[in-house]
């Protein structure tokens, strides 16, 4: 069992816990995820790390309410346990002095990218962090992300904060204004990463994204995860969760990500007919 230590609300339907994990805390490195169940009838879901603390054997774990595992998830609070988490599993992203690095999150993708983050300035690397969401309250992780970044930039769909727009206008303003981009990562809704990669296309940036929504199973056995990446079949969950967003087949991925919507929906709604009011709200 794992014992949450600490719960905080984040944005609407935005949670962030604490939980004790010592061995996966003392293993865990940038890019990884675990795949944990909530009790011993769920289902098993996939989060990246968010951050860990090797010292205190604690792992941190950031969700959106999505489905019927995350709104349970929401509901437990500081003292409650998780059944299982199993990790750190994936491949760690590829930490190195590039130079100078374009970090674009948006959404819960923030809390994947914000591990990167970290370890690439602790690596020497100057850090421009670009951070997006539709208003100011769902940019999550702000102080955090610039604690570690040499520039943070804020874009908000409606200007309630920073730019007024999205993140590739953000992409552009930087590479335009002279900055040199030695590699670039993109995190957070897959038509946000979709559309980062072409941008970063037109701007001739090396960029790698996160296929991590597609994962279920998180060893390769179930085969839910099968991205087509360079011409090639890949799993996301043990080739990656990260590739070369320029060799992804989008169009194929994003027509992946919507083959459970209806039985996603018909559980969710059974949840709430049995739960009353929402936990997440």
């Amino acid at each position: 069992m794992f014992k949450i230590v600490s719960k905080q609300k984040l944005a609407p339907k935005e949670f962030d816990i604490w939980v004790e994990a010592p061995r996966i805390a003392n293993h865990a490195k940038a890019g990884q995820f675990v795949v944990l169940r909530v009790d011993d009838s769920g289902e098993r879901i996939p989060l990246t790390i968010a951050d860990y603390d090797s010292e205190k054997g604690l792992i941190r774990l950031i969700f959106q309410v999505v489905g019927k595992t995350t709104a349970l998830m929401s509901g437990l609070g500081v003292g409650d346990c998780i059944q299982d988490i199993s990790g750190p599993l994936g491949t760690p992203s590829e930490i190195e002095n590039y130079g100078t690095v374009l970090m674009v999150g948006g959404g819960v993708g923030i809390a994947a990218l914000f591990p990167i983050i970290k370890s690439l300035k602790l690596a020497g690397n100057k850090v421009i962090t670009i951070l997006g969401g539709r208003t100011s309250d769902l940019v999550i992780m702000k102080d955090e992300c610039r604690k570690y970044s040499d520039e943070l930039i804020i874009t908000t769909d409606d200007g309630s904060e920073g730019m007024k727009g999205v993140v590739t206008e953000a992409m552009k303003m930087v590479v335009e204004r002279g900055e040199k981009i030695d590699r670039c990562w993109c995190i957070g809704p897959s038509i946000m990463m979709k559309f980062g990669t072409k941008a970063a296309k037109e701007l001739g940036l090396p960029i790698w994204v996160s296929l991590n929504p597609l994962m279920v199973d998180g060893t390769g056995m179930c085969g839910c995860c099968r991205v087509t990446v360079d011409g090639k079949i890949f799993f996301a969950c043990v080739d990656g969760p990260e590739f070369d967003g320029h060799k992804v087949n989008w169009d194929e991925f994003m027509s992946r990500l919507r083959q459970y919507k209806d039985e996603e929906k018909i559980s969710m709604e059974k949840y709430e007919a049995e739960v009353g009011e929402p936990t997440w709200l």
